[in-house]
């Protein structure tokens, strides 16, 4: 059911560098915005600081992501830290994460400046990176983590651990940690369940085990996993298909609820969720 909210008034448009194509659209949207009684309305690409000062001094009501899976992804980065909810406006390919598309943006953008529109809660993991008693690097992440083997095709073993205690132990080419929200990403290419969106679920799923356990896990809201890491040649972590990060031998990788949540815009019931999904398992 879509409760009556207080209209927001203040834009930006974000769109990816690798899509100079989308700009064009971004400018229309903005005009349309205007005509319906915006007060403000910017565009950038998504990784502009002008983006990022604009969400940190709360000068928008709401961040619209034009693109795909990846625009919309970077966007709830941004904005996770202040609570600004994210519109995704598919214009790529894929757009899991993304309601609406161009043939239905104008009706959408009068439901969102009358308030006619709901708000989906996103959950994130918050990710450590650890050497013995040393922090090497932290994420927050909405789609998941992966402890993988690098450029050598041979398996790695990973010890998966929930609270201290020996969940499973891997040997395969990585285990992925995963949101409901990423079990439409990298966990559903390698067979894992697809989750609905709003559950507070830590998903693990190991990517081409050898021998070992193969099934994926579902744990709580409140569990803590720890993936530590035991190979004699490369692994990587890689949080949201970020850049990786090289792991040691014994390096471990811990993984709970992150304190942030990402608010997504929505104008459908709830079911919105698997007719978009089946629309594109059937391409």
């Amino acid at each position: 059911m879509i409760m009556k909210k207080t209209p927001p008034r203040r834009f930006a448009i974000a769109t990816h560098p690798s899509q100079p194509q989308v700009i064009e659209g971004a400018q229309d949207l903005a005009e349309r915005l205007f005509t319906l009684g915006a007060e403000s309305v910017a565009v950038h690409t998504i990784y502009e600081p002008a983006l990022s000062q604009a969400v940190s001094n709360a000068e928008i009501d709401v961040l619209i992501a034009l693109g795909g899976d990846g625009t919309m992804l970077r966007a709830g980065h941004l904005v996770a830290p202040t609570g600004i909810p994210v519109l995704g406006i598919n214009r790529g390919r894929f757009g899991f994460l993304m309601e609406i598309d161009e043939v239905d943006c104008l009706a959408r953008m009068e439901q969102l400046l009358r308030g006619e529109y709901r708000l989906e809660d996103r959950m994130m993991l918050h990710v450590v990176h650890q050497r013995g008693d040393e922090v090497l690097g932290e994420w927050d992440v909405l789609n998941e983590v992966v402890v993988c083997r690098g450029r050598y095709v041979r398996p790695i073993q990973v010890k998966a651990s929930l609270d201290g205690y020996l969940l499973a132990s891997y040997v395969a080419d990585g285990v992925i940690a995963a949101t409901a929200t990423g079990s439409t990403a990298y966990a559903l290419a390698v067979g894992g369940p697809i989750m609905p969106p709003e559950l507070r679920n830590i998903l693990i799923v190991p990517v081409a085990p050898h021998l070992s356990f193969d099934r994926s896990t579902i744990l709580a809201e409140g569990a803590r996993v720890t993936l530590a890491v035991n190979t004699n040649h490369e692994a990587v972590l890689s949080a949201d298909g970020q850049s990786p990060v090289f792991l040691k031998d014994g390096d471990a990788v811990d993984v709970f609820a992150s304190e942030y949540t990402i608010n997504f815009v929505r104008f459908q019931d709830h079911g919105y969720f698997y007719r978009n999904l089946h629309k594109y398992m059937e391409q």
